[in-house]
């Protein structure tokens, strides 16, 4: 880890954990340092958190490294699990951080259901456009037409939206950002943190190991430098037209607005049920 990355990383993580599971160039670190920085700046106790991930790279993220509650838990489940927790724990602060083959295609009816619930959780969905970790095989984030383990040929399959897909699910906050935006990421991070439903935030990151393989794309500077030249604010992309917004990345926090929280709702139900047998 880098000297910049020193105090947050003696303040918020366990000090026996010397390594990273990251390969070099991935942009799991850039996300964590904001993660951490967010948790910094609001002046919150990492005991207030539970952190829950799955399987894949991404799932690394909280799990063993930071100094909380964590949970690591089976492909795809983590919201389930988070769900859980917060249910059991409303008080805690609930992040959820895994990858899009995690959050999206195995667990992608989880990730819907928690939209649509209204469940006071957070999640980060890092989003490197395929398996990473199991060797490259098609996410459904992959672009249509790369060739990958399992589509030697190109694949033949349109590539999920998810912030859209959370945001129709009815998500109150949804927010997308790349790598090369870490400022970003940690102001939407503080609003999460501090936000009583259920926040999205998929965070685009490079993978110059399998992504940049199969794609041809580059190393992980080529890469962010992609995300810096064809990255669009969403206030300027509502006054484009489809055909000027192709292979542009739609940046923002997209929607922010309150609604009911199911875990409130839950205990007030509970304490209005106890209510009526005494």
């Amino acid at each position: 880890m880098s000297e910049i990355m020193h105090p947050l990383r003696m303040k918020y993580t366990r000090e026996h954990v010397k390594k990273t599971t990251n390969c070099p160039g991935c942009g799991n670190g850039i996300i964590v340092q904001a993660i951490l920085r967010a948790i910094d700046e609001l002046g919150m106790d990492m005991d207030e958190f539970a952190f829950v991930s799955g399987i894949g790279c991404s799932a690394w993220i909280p799990s063993p490294l930071f100094n909380a509650d964590t949970l690591h838990t089976t492909h795809g489940r983590p919201i389930a699990f988070a769900t859980g927790v917060k249910l059991g724990k409303p008080e805690l602060n609930v992040v959820v951080a895994s990858g899009d083959g995690d959050l999206a295609a195995i667990g992608g009816n989880h990730l819907i259901h928690a939209a649509r619930r209204n469940i006071g959780i957070t999640v980060i969905l890092v989003n490197n456009g395929i398996y990473a970790m199991t060797g490259g095989q098609t996410a459904p984030t992959t672009p249509r037409g790369v060739n990958t383990t399992t589509n030697p040929y190109g694949t033949l399959e349109s590539v999920f939206d998810i912030s859209s897909l959370v945001l129709a699910a009815g998500a109150p906050f949804v927010a997308r950002w790349t790598t090369y935006h870490p400022r970003q990421i940690t102001s939407s991070l503080k609003k999460a943190f501090t936000s009583r439903g259920f926040s999205f935030i998929e965070i685009i990151s490079q993978c110059p190991v399998q992504y940049g393989k199969v794609t041809k794309s580059g190393s992980a500077l080529d890469l962010l430098k992609h995300y810096k030249k064809d990255s669009i604010k969403i206030d300027k992309a509502r006054t484009m037209d489809p055909e000027s917004l192709k292979g542009k990345i739609v940046v923002g926090e997209f929607v922010n607005e309150q609604k009911p929280e199911l875990s409130a709702e839950w205990t007030e139900l509970k304490a209005r049920v106890m209510e009526g047998r005494s």
